[in-house]
């Protein structure tokens, strides 16, 4: 036998196997008996059982357990054996002096580091040890050779070493047809499998082909055929050798078909890295060719450009495409026509942000504080966005409508788009769209056209270097159109969300998802939209300032910002209340606040103009110092003057820059009762003034009116301001209180202002744009406002100061109208008419 290895364990080893050996032997020890005499055919028959009996008790032995994990050793199979454990050694060790097999159980469950009898299969392999040995680093190693199968008993013995009385399984050797057809089946799939398998040992190969024995065969292609170790100790536990074979083949059935796919696989590499090989040697072959003709430079241009290519994560249209385009470019001179063309096109396309995104941070308190920030007052669409926002982090995949904001000048639309990009993380990308009239700017040229280049939509993306920006449409009220296409109709697959994930520039050619973007757009005037466009979005509407709100604005934003443009500090330069009330009131008359700016703008050059000659003391801003830096005022405050004759009256009138005051005033001279009209009136305002005659007419007498004197009167009614256009059906009670106040010589309070419109009928119809008129007749002082009863829903939108400095008469008919606008009859003007009656 081979050399005992002697260590520290020695000792406890000797004693161990001592007690162990003594116990087998007190167990086998034949119990004291007398022959019994047997005649006759029973005799026989118990001499038979005794000899089965002697047969079993042969098969019958008490081996020591060594549990193994993940391994499964088979009859007639050579395996090494890496022993770990404690007790595994010492099981070795003790077989190994005593020259005795030990016994192979596979764990059940790997994981355990002291396996006892539940943790182990009943069925395993009877083990020789052909040599053990200790290596130089302390591991502990055999080699094992399987002898038999066998099946544990009982177990005898767990501590210190686990002993079991096992029965050896023996293997029926026994054929027939049937297991020969079987076993030159097995055989032959078996050689498939091996000549398949990379790196398989060739005397793996030879070894099977010299078997003859079916249970040999079926035990060493059950040892190298790659299965989990649960189906091995299942093939272990198969003791039937016609059932063991027909589960090999059919394993190895399919483990062939997962080769020959494998094989495939490979051959398939092979190819492509062998075209790859070969087009390198070309691309190398053409650039030292390239390189000869001076055309060097431009191969590595490509290069970078395949490179880049390379390194996108393209849909698979899109990288067809540009790979198609790169063969073309590689093959084309550099002196070609179209070789700087599609040059550009490439470099476009891998600058686009195929899959580059930046991560949303939709913090709705964060986007509140930021909202609230940037902007002064504004609520209601600061609610609105917030709303918005809260949708989009509920639901980041969902497509919500796009928001277009309307509303004057100057009121905050292009930062509010601004706020939304910092409150959301985004990048921010704003686009102008006005005066856009041709139909490429929105969807690009194509490349056929000298100088093509992609529309403002992919071109932004591309300056944004992500997929999911903040997209700005500014102006979009202002598209135009002509000869070549409608912009607004290239904008409805833009901001669609059935059809924008598909969007397709005519330069790029292929398509390019746009879901992810959020759009916003900003209008003055709603109606000028394009019906279908504006169908797609939600409108958020913006009206003018208070002079509050303006006060509160110029002291928490623009003051320091105009400062700080202006390089002054704050220390330097202090503008007061009082400087900016003045600044409003006298010089600004606007919805928004960029006169304001450029007022307080100039303020800040007059103090840097100081301080950069030889001042050194802060200078301070009050009222007076405003005149004497921004001379004279601007906004005339006469509206008691130009209201102090009969037939003016002072109506509101709303414009895309807001609201404003608008005279009406009424002339009569002798003439054929005809009616003109001057000021650059619209179509409508000349019917609401032909209306407002009539009724006149109609109720002269019930208004005091001479109807005889009328019909030889000629009314003039005058608009001024006449360069500007004005239109709209909201003059009419303005019309028809100026005629009435012209015929009957009462003059109209100078601090009332009206709006609304007015049927043949008299009734007063509603009008639009409250809150924009309520403001500007604010703004001139006025403190009664006669509306529509049908508008005074309206005024909710007005901020709480201007509707307690204002008084509000809602009108029904034209007469509510005269009685809360017209002053009393004079008295001279009463005795008149007596007497004439």
């Amino acid at each position: 036998g081979p050399p005992r290895a002697r260590d520290t364990h020695d000792t406890r080893e000797g004693a161990l196997a001592k007690k162990a050996k003594k116990k087998r032997a007190a167990r086998q020890r034949p119990a004291a008996s007398k022959p019994r005499r047997e005649s006759g055919g029973r005799g026989v028959k118990r001499k038979a059982a005794r000899r089965r009996s002697r047969k079993q008790d042969e098969d019958v032995d008490e081996l020591v357990i060594v549990p193994v994990r993940n391994m499964i050793l088979f009859p007639g199979v050579v395996l090494p054996l890496m022993l770990g454990r404690e007790r595994s050694v010492i099981a070795v060790r003790a077989a190994v002096g005593e020259q005795r097999p030990i016994g192979l159980l596979l764990q059940r469950d790997e994981q355990e580091e002291e396996p006892g009898p539940d943790d182990l299969f009943n069925v395993g392999t009877v083990g020789e040890i052909m040599r053990y040995w200790t290596a130089p680093d302390g591991r502990h190693q055999a080699i094992c050779q399987g002898q038999a199968r066998f099946e544990v008993l009982e177990y005898v013995s767990e501590d210190p070493l686990l002993i079991a009385r096992v029965r050896r399984i023996p293997e029926d050797e026994r054929t027939n047809r049937a297991i020969e057809a079987r076993f030159m089946a097995l055989k032959q799939r078996a050689q498939e499998v091996l000549a398949m398998a990379p790196g398989t040992p060739e005397d793996l190969e030879q070894a099977v082909q010299g078997i003859d024995s079916p249970a040999m065969l079926a035990d060493l292609v059950a040892t190298f055929l790659d299965v989990p170790v649960a189906d091995k100790q299942e093939l272990l536990e198969t003791f039937d050798l016609r059932r063991r074979l027909d589960r090999l083949i059919e394993a190895l059935g399919e483990a062939a078909a997962v080769l020959e796919l494998s094989m495939k696989i490979r051959q398939d590499t092979k190819e492509t890295l062998d075209q790859a090989q070969r087009e390198y040697f070309l691309r190398e072959q053409l650039r030292q060719i390239q390189r000869e003709l001076g055309e060097g430079d431009d191969g590595s241009e490509i290069q970078e450009l395949r490179e880049r290519v390379d390194a996108l994560d393209l849909p698979e249209e899109a990288e067809r495409e540009v790979r198609r385009e790169l063969r073309r470019l590689e093959r084309m001179p550099e002196q070609a026509a179209e070789h700087s063309m599609l040059r550009t096109w490439v470099e476009v396309f891998t600058e686009l942000p195929w899959t580059t995104r930046s991560k949303d941070a939709l913090d709705i308190a964060a986007a509140q504080r930021i909202l609230d920030e940037d902007h002064h007052g504004l609520e209601e669409v600061k609610r609105r966005i917030i709303e918005f926002l809260a949708v989009k982090k509920l639901r980041p995949d969902g497509q919500g409508p796009t928001l277009c904001l309307v509303g004057p000048p100057g009121v905050g639309k292009t930062s509010l788009g601004r706020s939304v990009a910092r409150a959301t993380g985004r990048e921010f990308v704003r686009i102008s769209l006005g005066g856009v009239h041709d139909e490429s700017e929105i969807r690009g040229h194509r490349r056929t056209y000298v100088g093509a280049m992609p529309g403002k939509i992919i071109e932004g993306l591309r300056k944004a270097k992500t997929r999911n920006p903040v997209f700005l449409l500014d102006e979009v009220d202002k598209l135009g159109s002509g000869l070549h296409g409608d912009p607004s109709s290239a904008l409805l697959e833009v901001l669609d969300p059935a059809q924008n994930h598909t969007f397709q520039d005519s330069y790029l050619g292929v398509p390019f998802d746009l879901s992810e973007v959020l759009f916003l757009a900003t209008a003055n005037v709603e109606e000028r939209i394009p019906g279908p466009l504006r169908d797609r979005m939600d409108v958020i509407r913006l009206s003018g300032y208070t002079a509050e709100e303006k006060l509160a604005i110029a002291k928490d934003h623009i003051v320091a910002r105009q400062r700080e443009q202006a390089g002054l500090k704050a220390s330097q330069l202090r503008i007061g209340v009082a400087a900016l009330r003045e600044i409003i009131k006298s010089y600004t008359r606007e919805a928004g606040v960029r006169e304001l700016e450029r007022k307080i703008a100039a303020i800040c050059r007059h103090a840097a103009t100081k301080f950069a000659g030889r001042r050194r003391k802060p200078m301070s801003i009050g009222a007076e110092d405003v005149r004497v830096i921004l001379g004279r005022e601007r906004i005339e405050h006469d509206v008691a003057e130009r209201t102090d004759q009969p037939g003016v009256v002072t109506g509101l009138a709303w414009t895309p820059v807001g609201g404003e005051i608008l005279f009406v005033e009424a002339a009569a001279s002798k003439g054929k009762g005809e009616l003109r009209l001057t000021g650059q009136l619209g179509d409508v305002m000349k019917e609401s003034a032909l209306a407002a005659l009539t009724l006149v007419r109609v109720h002269a007498d019930d208004l005091g009116v001479d109807a005889e004197a009328l019909a030889e009167t000629d009314v003039h009614l005058h608009i001024p301001a006449g360069a500007v256009p004005k239109d709209g059906p909201s003059a009419g009670v303005a019309m028809t209180v100026a005629l009435v106040s012209l015929l009957t010589g009462r003059r109209v309070k100078s601090t009332v202002a009206m709006t609304g419109e007015v049927s043949l009928r008299g009734r007063v119809l509603p009008v639009g744009g409250i809150k924009e008129k309520t403001l500007a007749a604010l703004g001139a002082g006025i403190k009664t406002v006669l509306l529509p009863e049908q508008n005074m829903d309206d005024l909710e939108d007005l901020p709480e100061s201007a509707r307690k400095k204002l008084t509000f008469v809602p009108l029904t008919r034209f007469e509510d109208a005269l009685d809360a606008a017209l002053e009393p009859v004079p008295k001279s003007t009463r005795a008149a008419r007596t007497r004439r009656r």
